[in-house]
């Protein structure tokens, strides 16, 4: 199914562990939910010894996350934050990777990110035989890179997907970056 359901945008979730340090993780079962309330959905896996993974834990423990959209030139970090490092050592500190301070957010976010959604914990649910935790996070606050937006017609504000360069998962070991963008009017 990893390899069917392609491409799939990934979240580099940025959560609290009890110690106070940052753990860091990217997760491509990963949506938008609905837009009132704005809600997006992670999936995520138990360890091969059936505890929990760190992230839902923390988000279970803690209730505030970051969800970060990684863009290709973060994605040598995003691929080795997937590493299982011991109880207690920060993917943050052991990348290297800066924070930031996210107004308005319980948590920093990535400096090195184009756009973060600083989420709160809607609800889990255990599904599945694993099982997985479905993760329902709210956005409560969005932080956006001057350099990706601009005001479109009508002042709305426009994301431009080529300047945001998220990657995407695909199977196994690959990934991919922006390919050609193409733009049709909606019907009316």
């Amino acid at each position: 199914m990893t390899q069917a359901l392609i491409p799939r945008p990934i979240a580099w979730v940025l959560t609290q562990n009890a110690d106070g340090s940052k753990n860091l993780a990217p997760f491509s079962y990963f949506s938008a939910v609905s837009s009132e309330p704005p809600l997006i959905m992670l999936s995520i896996g138990r360890r091969s010894d059936g505890a929990p993974k760190d992230t839902a834990a923390n988000i279970e423990a803690r209730k505030h996350f970051v969800v970060h959209i990684p863009h290709r030139d973060v994605m040598g970090a995003v691929n080795e934050s997937a590493a299982s490092l011991p109880a207690g050592e920060s993917e943050v500190e052991a990348l290297g990777l800066e924070l930031a301070e996210f107004p308005g957010a319980e948590l920093p976010r990535l400096a090195q990110c184009r756009l973060a959604m600083a989420c709160e914990l809607h609800e889990i649910q255990q599904i599945g035989a694993s099982p997985q935790s479905l993760i329902f996070g709210q956005v409560r606050q969005l932080y956006l890179d001057d350099g990706i937006v601009s005001q479109g017609d009508g002042g709305r504000l426009k994301i431009h997907a080529d300047r945001l360069d998220p990657v995407g998962r695909l199977g196994a070991g690959e990934y991919m970056g922006m390919g050609e963008i193409i733009e049709l009017a909606r019907p009316k």
